[in-house]
């Protein structure tokens, strides 16, 4: 089941979104509506929701500041809106669909049937990941599914040199040059990996420790990555990782 919530202004909307969901979406559940901005930030953090039927203007505000309050974004979005010249907009936060007022039910349902196949392909991804992840030897090859607004990254753990805190978002490094930005918090990630090599040297960073080249002691302590990326170590991390490099390198 999908998991939808509504967030619109008008009632009679949020009744007859309601009521075209229970007749001809079998395969939704409405866990959610909201009349507001404020209303709407409070029941997507309470539902996390797959998807999310968002109108553009509201008295408070408009579904994009909702969604700039919400790092991460990670549901999918419709938006719903009797004014067309938010179309262009609405597709730079990576929405499924945008439907114009009042809202037809055919349309309705293709849009809803192309966020269950995205939905589906997301999940086909993570599974794909993950018999992989039971399937190998080495913690090396094992994956991690990445999420963007654009893309979803499958990469090998062993392939990450760092991990950099960008706010409620990371940025992930890896040994080809790359960088991805994904909505998940570096709290995340360090839970993630920590049994995969890494630690956690900063509070803004985590480190693969397999890509570690040196220690350098100086401006209060840095360690210098295999290709020569330079990153600071807490003050209270540093005996703590000197330990781990005694025991790795003994």
């Amino acid at each position: 089941m999908i998991r939808v919530v509504i967030v619109d202004d008008e009632l009679h909307l949020r009744e007859g979104l309601s009521r075209l969901l229970e007749r001809h979406c079998p395969n939704v559940s409405l866990v959610g509506v909201a009349g507001s901005v404020g209303e709407g930030k409070e029941v997507i953090r309470r539902q996390h929701p797959d998807l999310l039927l968002l109108d553009v203007r509201m008295p408070d505000g408009t579904g994009f500041d909702l969604l700039r309050q919400l790092d991460p974004v990670d549901f999918k979005i419709i938006f719903i809106t009797a004014f067309d010249q938010y179309a262009v907009k609405a597709f730079k936060f990576s929405a499924i669909d945008y439907l114009l007022k009042p809202v037809d039910p055919d349309e309705l349902k293709d849009a809803l049937k192309k966020a269950e196949d995205i939905l589906q392909h997301d999940l086909r991804i993570r599974l794909a990941a993950l018999e992989n992840n039971l399937s190998v030897g080495s913690d090396h090859h094992k994956k991690l599914v990445m999420k963007t607004f654009d893309n979803i990254y499958i990469i090998e753990i062993g392939s990450i040199t760092h991990c950099e805190s960008e706010g409620s978002y990371s940025s992930v490094f890896l040994e080809d040059g790359r960088k991805i930005m994904v909505s998940k918090n570096l709290k995340e990630y360090d839970e993630i990996l920590n049994d995969q090599g890494f630690y956690r040297i900063h509070k803004s960073y985590l480190v693969n420790l397999a890509y570690v080249e040196r220690f350098s002691k100086v401006d209060g302590g840095f360690v210098i990555l295999k290709n020569g990326v330079k990153i600071p170590v807490a003050s209270r991390k540093k005996d703590q990782l000197l330990e781990l490099f005694d025991h790795l390198w003994d």
